[in-house]
């Protein structure tokens, strides 16, 4: 079976790429989603602030900025002038920080040709409107179809050549689901296919934006451990319980709980949480050794996405009712100072709970302050 119950002998053999890609970011992500699609075969050309960024990607098949050494493939093309970029592209690639997300769709608006698909490529949910990220797109572009793609994937790995596999989602209309190999998921995963990236399609949104929001904070929650000298067991359990939150969130917003064990959830999770190679476990891994915020990474301001995370995961979590106890304790310690030891023994301590769900049992722990009735 394949999209939402469609045999996958349903699908044609054959798809059409888009032929023209616009990749608008030029950070260490988006360079790497520009190589993929360059070395797929299709026209490319990526759109970043930095003049001279650009220029080192168009002539010296480099980015010197944030990947430094690294070689590109030819036939990039970098512009800092995003009507250009845009003008005859048929299919985008939106690879900025979240933060920053609405307002390059609002430079966007009035550069897009129509019904251009568009793929957003960073994770995260917006602060203060809870909005999924491509929730903020669909609002600011609408007419557009709007998916997201996503999976484990380290953007230097991917730029060198190694096996790489991550999943495209976008919804599934009607006609889609009759003929899917028409649909902006399908084209989009052969746009992008080569013998190092191998695509997957979803028609779950939801499901594949929320792996890639919170993982990030698991990451931090599991660099905080090892940073303060816990190992392997602490953050096997920290992986299995926040892949549990991951679930949890993405199903009351109407994902479902079966694509959190797939590439966006459960094998980015797996990647985020495994490696100092990413930010996010990097910087709790220096806050665990006892860094304050302003000393990690040398002093140097580096965008660490699950930071922000951090407050619009619990920002959403508790407008809808949701109880996500390990992003809590990490959003603890970044945003409220809280004592980062005394914040995880807390969490060590909580009511013990069942596995399944289904159990409905809750015991107060021996080491956590009673809640219930004094025996």
């Amino acid at each position: 079976m394949s999209v939402s119950g469609i045999p996958s002998s349903s699908f044609p053999a054959h798809a059409h790429p888009y032929d023209r890609i616009a990749v608008i970011g030029a950070g260490s992500w988006g360079t790497a989603l520009a190589t993929v699609a360059r070395r797929a075969g299709r026209e490319v050309t990526v759109w970043g602030r930095d003049a001279a960024t650009m220029s080192a990607l168009s002539e010296q098949r480099e980015n010197p900025r944030y990947l430094p050494g690294v070689e590109l493939p030819p036939g990039l093309k970098g512009t800092t002038d995003i009507a250009e970029a845009l003008g005859s592209c048929r299919a985008v690639m939106i690879v900025t920080p979240s933060k920053t997300l609405r307002n390059v769709c609002r430079q966007m608006r009035e550069h897009l040709p129509q019904d251009t698909p568009i793929a957003i490529c960073a994770k995260g949910i917006e602060a203060k409107t809870g909005y999924l990220l491509t929730e903020v797109a669909a609002e600011e572009l609408p007419g557009h179809p709007v998916g997201a793609i996503s999976g484990p994937t380290f953007a230097k790995e991917t730029v060198l050549g190694y096996p790489t596999a991550a999943t495209v989602a976008f919804p599934f209309t009607y006609k889609n689901r009759l003929e899917p190999q028409d649909s902006p998921a399908a084209r989009f995963a052969i746009s992008l296919s080569s013998e190092l990236f191998r695509p997957y399609i979803s028609d779950d949104v939801v499901g594949v934006e929320i792996g890639g929001a919170v993982k990030n904070v698991i990451a931090i929650a599991c660099g905080m451990m090892m940073g303060a000298g816990f190992a392997e067991n602490t953050r096997a359990a920290l992986i299995a319980r926040g892949m549990d939150e991951m679930k949890t969130l993405a199903e009351v917003l109407g994902g479902r709980r079966e694509t959190v064990t797939g590439l966006s959830g459960a094998g980015d999770l797996t990647l985020t949480c495994s490696s100092e190679t990413s930010r996010n476990m990097s910087l709790g891994v220096q806050l665990g050794r006892g860094l304050d915020r302003s000393e990690c990474f040398e002093g140097k301001n580096v965008v660490v996405e699950g930071e922000v995370n951090a407050i619009s995961v619990i920002d959403l979590a508790a407008r809808i009712g949701v109880s996500l106890p390990i992003c809590e304790s990490v959003h603890a310690v970044l945003h409220r100072d809280a004592d980062l030891k005394q914040t995880f023994r807390d969490l060590w301590s909580r009511p013990i709970e069942s596995e399944p769900k289904a159990l409905e049992i809750s015991l107060n722990h021996p080491f956590g302050q009673t809640t219930g009735p004094a025996e």
